[in-house]
Formats: structure tokens, C-alpha cells, sequence
């Protein structure tokens, strides 16, 4: 920006307190400081938006070229599929030909299609573990919740009968 050195801004001074007067010089000083502190917050506003402008640009190059990679990846499967499809195609017919004695196809279908898959019932209540019982009881580990209270007596020493 500029540049002032000390002489420089005492000679200012010097002519402004002569030419504004001791009175009226804090308010102008006061003024001059608010409207310097304004322009200041312009620039760094105007500056910060030309950085997000620049910014926005360089995002958007990016964009475009991560989209061009993305259709070029999608074109190369597509032909890589259609390539293969093509082959097992040709393959298919090879097999489905006269390969066969009886001149059908040399697939035959199962007689009777094979059971689906028929999940277990749970209850769904009952949480269960993947810790068998047996393990549990064999090494004291607690399967049923208990409060507090019957913690305690079950676990307080019995009186003597007296």
C-alpha cells in the first residue's frame, strides 16, 4: 500500500492540527480511523470473495473431470459386458447344439425343484446368546436377571435359630 514513515505522518499531523485546529482534531482522527477501518473490511470482503470465486472455478473444473472419468469407467464395463455376454452367448449355442444324442437340449431340468430355505421360529421374547447353557452353568456365569434386594438375601448369612 503506502508508505508512510515517521516523518512523514508527523508532518501530516503537524498540518492537520494547524489547518483543523486542537478542538475538532480526536473527532476527525475518530472519523478518519472509522473510515479507514471500513475501507479495510471492504477489501478483505472483496478479496475473500474473489478467493471463493476462484475456488468455485477450480471445484467445478474437478466436477467435470471426475464426471468425464466416471463415464469412461461406465463405457469400458459396458463394453467389457457386452463382450462377455456376447462370448457366453456364443458358448451357449455351442453347448445347446447337436451335442446331444436326442437332438434336444443338453440341459435337463430337475423333476421336482429342490425345498426354499425355511428359517428356524424364534421367539422373539426370549433374547438369546451365541453362549450355550451347558457353559453358562458349568461356569456360574447368571442367566436370569435378579433385583437387588433378592441379591441380597440370597446372599445374607442365615441367623441361628435361637
Amino acid at each position: 500500500m503506502l508508505d508512510f514513515g515517521f516523518d512523514k505522518l508527523a508532518l501530516i499531523g503537524a498540518v492537520a492540527l494547524i489547518v483543523i485546529g486542537p478542538e475538532k482534531l480526536p473527532k476527525v482522527a475518530r472519523t478518519v480511523g472509522h473510515l479507514l477501518g471500513k475501507a479495510q473490511r471492504y477489501v478483505a470482503d472483496v478479496k475473500a470473495e474473489v478467493n471463493r470465486s476462484i475456488e468455485l472455478d477450480e471445484l467445478k473444473k474437478m466436477k467435470t473431470q471426475f464426471e468425464d472419468a466416471a463415464r469412461d469407467v461406465e463405457r469400458s464395463v459396458n463394453t467389457e459386458i457386452q463382450q462377455a455376454s456376447s462370448e457366453f452367448e456364443k458358448t451357449w449355442e455351442g453347448l445347446e447344439g447337436g451335442t446331444s444324442d436326442s437332438g434336444g437340449s443338453a440341459y435337463t431340468p430337475l423333476a421336482e425343484p429342490s425345498p426354499s430355505y425355511k428359517a428356524p421360529r424364534k421367539n422373539w421374547r426370549l433374547k438369546r446368546g451365541a453362549t450355550p447353557q451347558w457353559y453358562k452353568r458349568r461356569h456360574g456365569v447368571r442367566s436370569h436377571a435378579q433385583s437387588g434386594a433378592a441379591r441380597v438375601a440370597r446372599f445374607r448369612p442365615r441367623r441361628p435359630a435361637a
